[in-house]
């Protein structure tokens, strides 16, 4: 019996992709090496077809494969299971994205982590079943484990989430260890898998549901190399007491171990752990004891000022300040430190959230930094941590500050100090920077004295991950600190070496790790085009409201992208440059007697019409979307600059001319 060409070619493709599958070429080569080095006494002969046959025959993988694909073959009558029939160019893909999980470089360690689903999501309880094509609320689950960071396909919320995802994750990384770590080895290796769930609601703002730190070195003492469990995901903030669901997890090591440890051995490393990270943490809050009973000695005031030495995460874990800042390298994401700044203030900002009033009480919650940047939004004591962590991977001399603005207003933001000395304040929210000069008290009465230039009024504390300085100064209003942290009259120090043993990278188990930044994933010009061509339906109603004509000048809308690309370059590095090409370009576009009017304005975000509601607030905005006259023309030009982690600089400007007439 013949087959057709194209299914002779279909057929040969499903045993390719089956053998590859099954890794063929690799345990043939294994088999070679064995026997060449049994039968030719370690020499370099070759092998005749024969033999090579035996030797696979003897081995049992030629009735492995033929079995295999016995099976493969009566797998794809799946009609008795109720399932619909798919064609064979469907099965092929099948087996192609199971090469994932099975088709591994063998000479490296992985972590199979695969997600089987949720429940118990009690929150979730009365959400309704989306109907289809209907847009609901999402839930999307973050990993980092070692450096590497994952997310998984955004799923309807509900009580049981079908949250069923898959991630290989790398355990010995690259240039970390040449041979195949086994188990003993990697019982040492307490680095968790740090698992962020999101929640997205149908106007696109985000909200963190839980926040948990997975231990999967279980799997080592597993006898199948294969282990499945529950997980309890807490709340965060003044829920992290009562648990928001359950995800299923399974957990398998690939290629297996050869020799698993057992059950005993793995809890006491875990207990030896424990115990080592809560000695030392015992021991330094014993020392932060004294140290804040000497600082208080200094002058009663000091008791009264900002000193921030302890913060609550996202879980309710007390952990030091300095722990929240670490060297944050960027790679090639991010250029130069007022470009980090810009990212960093595009982050939005937004209040831990409290349930009932708490008469304007601020809620304590300073986010990991994986969360945060999962969220996509914090606080800004979130935002000046890793502004100052960006900071310092740029080698600048970097500290977060701990205060009060106007009207005593807590608040937090960064210091970076230059070779001569001078002060810099870094305003993580909206990336201005401010250069300090402190008012001299002792000076004559007459002598001039430098203008306050930044918003914040007293300072407490200042600290980056291996520093934490209190303010000892008499005062401590902004305008009258000198930043001088050798002088110890003026800033009392903590021990470096005892911040070292709680805040340094590896020093205990229970120090978050360091999540590495994420390029942009965003098509920042299908983003401009999809944002403006909404924005022109958005102008064309409204002006059909107004029983007006909307005609559009495409050539006057180009021009704007210049104006809009100077914008954004001055915001990142205070300069502006190239505005006068526009204004010479607009005032070639605009004929004599005609009048020019545009109207710029910045968003964090790509919703449409929220945007296009509040332009309408400005009466100028108005009076452009809404221009009567004589041969009027409009423009709109929206840019979308897309920064890491897929953070937005949205830029907008609406533009008319028109005839003027007296």
């Amino acid at each position: 019996m013949s087959l057709p060409p194209e299914k002779a070619s279909e057929l040969k493709q499903i045993i390719h992709d089956h053998l590859l599958k099954i890794d063929i070429h690799g345990r043939i080569r294994e088999v070679l090496a064995e026997t060449g080095g049994s039968d030719h006494g370690g020499s370099h002969g070759a092998l005749s077809e024969t033999e090579c046959l035996h030797a696979l025959q003897r081995r049992g993988i030629i009735e492995d494969v033929m079995k295999d694909i016995r099976f493969t073959q009566e797998s794809t009558t799946a009609a008795e299971t109720g399932s619909p029939p798919k064609p064979a160019t469907h099965f092929v893909d099948k087996n192609i994205t199971r090469l994932k999980k099975t088709d591994i470089d063998r000479s490296r360690r992985r972590l199979y982590v695969q997600v089987l689903g949720g429940k118990a999501f009690l929150e979730h309880l009365q959400e309704p079943e989306p109907l289809p094509g209907q847009v609901s609320s999402t839930l999307t689950l973050y990993l980092h484990f070692r450096n590497q960071r994952f997310r998984s396909q955004p799923v309807p919320c509900a009580l049981e989430p079908d949250l069923k995802e898959g991630f290989v994750l790398e355990v010995n990384r690259d240039g970390e260890c040449s041979k195949m770590p086994d188990a003993t080895s990697m019982l040492s290796l307490c680095d968790p898998v740090h698992l962020v769930l999101i929640r997205t609601d149908t106007s696109g703002e985000t909200a963190l549901v839980s926040s948990y730190f997975l231990d999967w070195r279980a799997v080592l003492g597993a006898p199948s190399g294969k282990t499945c469990f529950a997980v309890e995901l807490m709340g965060v903030g003044s829920e992290c007491k009562v648990p928001a669901g359950v995800l299923t997890v399974s957990l398998e090591l690939l290629p297996p171990l050869t020799e698993t440890l057992s059950a005993a051995v793995i809890s006491t490393q875990q207990s030896l752990e424990r115990q080592r990270t809560a000695e030392k943490e015992r021991l330094f809050l014993v020392y932060a004891k004294q140290w804040w009973r000497e600082f208080l000695e200094i002058r009663p005031s000091n008791r009264s000022k900002m000193v921030k030495i302890f913060a609550q995460d996202e879980n309710g874990v007390n952990r030091p300040a300095c722990a929240y800042v670490r060297v944050l390298r960027a790679g090639r994401l991010l250029e130069t430190p007022r470009q980090a700044a810009r990212f960093v203030s595009l982050l939005a900002h937004e209040k831990a959230p409290v349930v009932g009033g708490g008469g304007g009480a601020k809620q304590e919650q300073w986010c990991t930094l994986m969360a945060f940047l999962c969220r996509g939004k914090g606080d800004c004591e979130d935002h000046a941590a890793l502004l100052c962590s960006l900071l310092l991977g740029f080698g600048l001399d970097a500290y977060v500050c701990v205060g009060t603005k106007a009207k005593g207003v807590p608040h937090a933001w960064v210091l970076t100090r230059g070779a001569d000395g001078s002060a810099t304040f870094w305003e993580s929210l909206t990336a201005r920077r401010y250069l300090h000069r402190a008012v001299d008290p002792d000076a004559p009465p007459l002598a001039p004295q430098p203008r306050p230039s930044s918003p914040y009024r007293t300072v407490g504390c200042v600290f980056n991950q291996q520093s934490f300085l209190a303010n000892g100064q008499p005062s401590d209003a902004v305008e009258l600190c000198v930043f001088d942290f050798q002088n110890q009259s003026r800033w009392k120090a903590m021990s470096e070496e005892a911040l070292r043993s709680v805040c340094a990278p590896g020093a205990t188990a229970a120090l978050p790790p360091l999540p590495p930044l994420c390029a942009p994933s965003l098509d920042a010009a299908a983003a401009s085009n999809q944002l403006e061509l909404e924005m022109r339906l958005l102008v064309a109603e409204r002006r059909k409201d107004l029983e007006l004509a909307t005609v559009w000048d495409d050539h006057l809308s180009y021009l704007l992208s210049s104006a809009l690309a100077v914008y954004e370059l001055e915001r990142c590095t205070g300069v502006s440059c190239g505005n006068e090409e526009f204004q010479d370009a607009v005032r070639r576009a605009v004929p004599d007697g005609h009048t020019f009017k545009g109207f710029p304005i910045h968003f964090l975000h790509r919703n449409a019409r929220r945007a296009f509601a509040t332009c309408l607030r400005s009466v100028f905005c108005e009076e452009i979307v809404c221009c009567r006259g004589d041969h009027v023309r409009l423009a709109v030009r929206v840019r979308v600059f897309a920064y890491p982690e897929n953070a937005c600089a949205v830029w907008l400007m609406f533009a008319c001319k028109y005839r003027s007439v007296l």
